[in-house]
């Protein structure tokens, strides 16, 4: 069986405020839910962490 696509970049640190990892962007019942998404479910939600890690770095600089 393939592995499954990742966007783990093991920097898991996850924020308080957004609730994002700050390594991949995902929400804590997003790495939960992994490797059971269907394919689908997982390319939307690697098509969102782009926009979530910029949102969480903005958010950083403003509250940092």
């Amino acid at each position: 069986m393939p592995a499954v696509e990742s966007p783990c970049v093991k920097v898991c640190t996850l924020d308080a405020r957004s609730g994002l990892c700050l390594g991949c962007g995902r929400r804590i019942a997003e790495i939960e839910r992994w490797a059971r998404m269907s394919a689908d479910e997982r390319a939307r939600v690697m098509a969102e962490l782009p926009g979530r890690l910029a949102a969480a770095g903005n958010l950083a600089a403003v509250t940092g």
